[in-house]
This record gives structure tokens, C-alpha cells and sequence, in this order.
């Protein structure tokens, strides 16, 4: 966050026109977006502002001799990356908090339809959230984390080994603990390893050894737990960089900012110096004790018990509702300013039509959560729309398990629909945040989530801040090494 999001030219301005343009050219870019996901951006608080969320994205690409050498495989040249990093950086609206979530890169999702130029990749259920990077790009990874979470998505940032690399060099030392000497060597169990090698306490890590860190994962026990280790070298480099006065010094952000501009691929909305310095600017007022690192709770995936992982999806779908509902993450704000500031005005551009006046599609989806579906929900449903007076909602008989509430309206119909669906969505008490454009709706879709098993009006979790699922907050001050792996740093 500080090098990607911070640094970026903030006091080379009297550089002069040249080296910005230099920068400029640095920079590489691609579409924000691979398919389409029909989350909307959040209505703006009473202040006009909106969260701000930015995906990041390790890719694990051997196409160039450099990765090669730093992360081995070079019989995967020709092989698509992966995206083995993904981070979600999600800053409040009133930039006050931010908080940092990763997803194990083995962890099954939905992933939905991508284009990557004129191929099309269908949508899948029974993949790691890794290949997306290979079924479309960044921008497919993109669409896959809004399907998921429901939360709009602004841009995403993408890093190599070799730019990890150069970054951790010109930052210099970052530190990072284990409670015993560790080395992440090749077994007979797990062919391979980071190469890590460190004596017990606290050292610096720069350079390759700060990407062996951060691609160790045997040695840590799982990839849950290099999450965890990934996040206390971010919070290092944060520390490290404020320490350094990084913000004010202009020879060192020069430096800063030559490197990541080199490093970075970025979505084409921001592939410019001036944006990303638009960005800079608004992170500067979020202090290290209202950062929060997470990881989203999983378990063993059942088709593929030993590598693959899924969701715990009560863990889960609360983290996705506070991210919506730009609920904060940590417990150290003002209580007073705990609770999401209300919209300016949830009011669509288009005045509802009358109720009886378009159709209704009721679909019960309550069966999204691993339980068996609630029986008759798409039907009481219906009638209790029909009974106030949108006369023309009738249930399906199709299922859509889904874990959250949503109405869908069709993409086509523009404000008209989207002022329709409002129009439903607060007849049952729903957030306006469950109405959303979907391409493929023929009219307004009523899809029962796994979130509202029962009554007639929808009745929203409350939830405080800081109030993560268990096993969420992952910051730690040191990290266990697996047995297998201690070091007793003399061999």
C-alpha cells in the first residue's frame, strides 16, 4: 500500500514535465473490468464521499528469465499466471480506516464469465480463485472478487517476483519474526520451498529474501498462514517507510517512485502518475492503528479435500457485509462514527412506476449457504409483494442458492430499472445495496439468499465495528514455524 498507493511522485513535482513524462511511460495498464458483474458503486455519504477499493494482485508469471531465476519453473514459460496473491484494499469513505483482506490463492469460488480480447471463458463453479488471472486477466480477478462480495471494486494493481523484488530493495530492510529458526526447504511430502532461511527473532528482509518470505507457505503450515505472514511484512514496510520520513523526502520518493512505476501493472483508469497521486492523497490520513489485516476464514474443499479450499460462508458473508456497508474493520475510531454514515439520497434518477405495472420474478435461493433450502420461500414471497400491490410478482420454481438477498433488474432498462427494483427492494425492508443490473434479466428478479430464511421483511444483521468472524484477524507479532521446518540455524 505504502509503495503502490503513497509515494508515487509526491515530491518530484519540480522534477519538471520530462521525468513525469518518464514516469508516465513507465507505467503499464490493462481494462479494469473482464466481464460483467452488475455490482454498482456505493450511494455517497452525507458528505458525497464513497470507499475506495483497490485489489491487489500477485502474479506468479514465469514468462521473462528474471522470473525464472527467482522463482523457478522454467518449464512454465508458456503456462498462464496465477493470480497466487490476491489482497483486497478497501479504504473507507471517510478515509479515516482501511483494512487489508486476502483469500488463500487455492480457495474454490464462483468465477464468473471473462473475455480476455476475443476469447470468452465460461463461468465455473469448481475452480480456485487463482485461475482467473489465466481465464481473462487482472480485470477477470476483478469480476470474480465483486461476484463474490458484492462490493464495486475501483481498480486493481498487479506485481510480479521481479518487481516484488526491486520494490523490497529500494524500500531496504523490512522486518519481519518467527519464534524459531526457519527454513523452507524441499521435502519429500513438498517438492519445492521458498528457500527462506532465518534464525529465531526479528530480522530485516529485503531484496529476494523478502519475496522468499513472502511466498513461504509449507513453513508457515498453510497458505492461511502466509496470508498472515504477508500482511505483518506489509505492516513492517509501513512502519519502516514512516520511520524513514518516505512521505516528505524527496530523493527517497524519487527513488520510491522510479521503482513502482517500473513494477506496477495498473488498470487503465489510473495509468497515469497524476491518478495515482489523486490516490496517494486520499490514504494519507489513515494511521497504522486503524489498519486492519484479515484473511477470510476457510475449510477444506470437498471435492478436492487436500489442496483445495472453500469459504466458511458465515465467516465469510459477514466480512463481505461490512466491506458493503463500510462498516470498520478495527475497534480504535470514534465510537460515535462506528455506525456507516447515511447516503446523501438513495433516490434513483427515474421516478418507480406504479407497483402493478411490471413483472416480478421470486426465486428461492436459501439453500446458498450449505443448508437445505427453506421451503416455500419463493411463494410467501410472491404474495406478500402481490399484497402490496405488485400484483404482477409470481414465484419460479427454479433454485439460485445464493448467500445474500439481491434484486436484480435487467442492464437495459437503465434508471427506469434500477428506480423498479428500489421500489421492491424497500417494500420488504432490503438494503438498497441488494439492487443491482444484471445483463442477462429478462425483468426484475427477486433472488431469496441464504440471509433471510424466514418472515416477510427482511431484518439486517447488525453488526459493530471491528466485530470480525473468529479466525478473521490475522495480525501477529511473530509466526509459528511447522515442525518440519525449524532451523536450528547452524546446517
Amino acid at each position: 500500500m505504502a509503495i503502490t498507493l503513497s509515494v508515487l511522485i509526491l515530491g518530484t513535482a519540480g522534477a519538471g514535465f520530462l521525468y513525469y513524462k518518464h514516469l508516465n511511460d513507465n507505467l503499464r495498464g490493462g481494462s479494469r473490468a473482464g466481464g460483467d458483474s452488475g455490482v454498482k458503486k456505493a450511494a455517497p455519504n452525507a458528505l458525497g464521499d464513497t470507499p475506495l477499493n483497490i485489489l491487489l494482485i500477485g502474479s506468479d508469471s514465469r514468462k521473462d528469465a528474471k522470473n525464472v531465476a527467482l522463482g523457478g519453473g522454467k518449464n512454465d514459460r508458456d503456462r498462464p499466471p496465477l493470480a497466487d496473491v490476491q489482497m483486497l484494499l478497501h479504504v473507507s469513505a471517510d478515509r479515516q480506516n482501511a483494512s487489508i483482506i486476502s483469500i488463500p490463492r487455492d480457495t474454490v469460488v464462483p468465477i464468473p464469465k471473462c473475455r480476455d480480447g476475443a476469447t470468452t471463458y465460461p463461468a465455473t463453479n469448481n475452480r480456485p480463485i487463482n485461475e482467473t488471472l489465466s481465464r481473462g486477466g487482472p480485470g477477470c480477478t476483478l469480476t470474480t472478487w465483486e461476484t463474490l462480495t458484492g462490493v464495486y471494486i475501483d481498480h486493481w494493481m498487479m506485481i510480479d517476483f521481479a518487481g516484488v523484488v526491486a520494490m523490497a530493495d529500494e524500500v531496504g530492510g523490512v522486518p519481519v519474526c518467527v519464534k524459531t529458526g526457519v527454513y523452507d526447504k524441499p521435502t519429500k511430502a513438498a517438492p519445492g520451498g521458498s528457500g527462506l532461511k532465518l534464525p529465531e527473532g526479528t530480522h530485516e528482509v529485503q531484496g529476494e529474501q523478502a519475496l522468499q518470505w513472502l511466498r513461504t507457505r509449507h513453513a508457515f503450515g498453510s497458505d492461511q498462514n502466509r496470508a498472515k505472514a504477508q500482511h505483518m511484512y506489509m505492516n513492517g514496510m509501513m512502519k519502516k517507510l514512516q520511520g524513514q520520513n518516505a512521505w516528505t523526502d524527496t530523493s527517497r520518493l524519487t527513488g520510491l517512485a522510479e521503482t513502482a512505476t517500473r513494477a506496477l501493472v495498473v488498470s487503465d483508469e489510473i495509468k497515469s502518475v497524476a491518478k495515482l497521486l489523486d490516490l496517494s492523497m486520499q490514504l494519507k490520513n489513515v494511521k497504522l492503528d486503524r489498519l486492519t489485516t484479515a484473511t477470510v476464514p476457510t475449510t477444506e474443499y470437498p471435492g478436492n479435500p487436500k489442496a483445495w479450499l472453500q469459504p466458511v460462508p458465515s465467516a465469510a458473508d459477514k466480512m463481505w457485509a461490512m466491506l458493503r456497508d463500510d462498516i470498520a474493520l478495527d475497534k480504535n475510531g470514534d465510537p460515535a462514527g462506528a455506525k456507516p454514515k447515511p447516503s446523501a439520497s438513495t433516490k434513483p434518477a427515474a421516478t418507480a412506476e406504479a407497483p402493478g405495472s411490471f413483472g416480478i420474478t421470486v426465486i428461492n435461493g436459501t439453500a446458498g449457504d450449505g443448508q437445505s433450502a427453506a421451503e416455500g420461500r419463493a411463494g410467501t414471497i410472491a404474495k406478500e409483494l402481490r399484497g402490496k400491490g405488485f400484483t404482477q410478482a409470481d414465484s419460479s420454481r427454479d433454485a439460485k442458492p445464493r448467500k445474500d438477498t439481491v434484486v436484480f433488474y435487467p442492464k437495459d432498462a437503465g434508471e427506469q430499472g434500477k428506480a423498479n427494483a428500489l421500489s421492491v427492494a424497500t417494500s420488504l425492508g432490503l438494503p438498497a445495496t441488494a439492487v443491482r443490473a444484471d445483463a442477462e434479466a429478462e425483468q426484475i428478479t427477486l433472488v431469496i439468499g441464504a440471509d433471510w430464511r424466514e418472515g416477510a421483511t427482511y431484518k439486517k444483521p447488525q453488526v459493530a465495528a471491528g466485530d470480525l468472524p473468529e479466525g478473521a484477524d490475522d495480525k501477529t507479532e511473530c509466526m509459528d514455524v511447522y515442525s518440519v521446518y525449524k532451523w536450528d540455524g547452524k546446517s
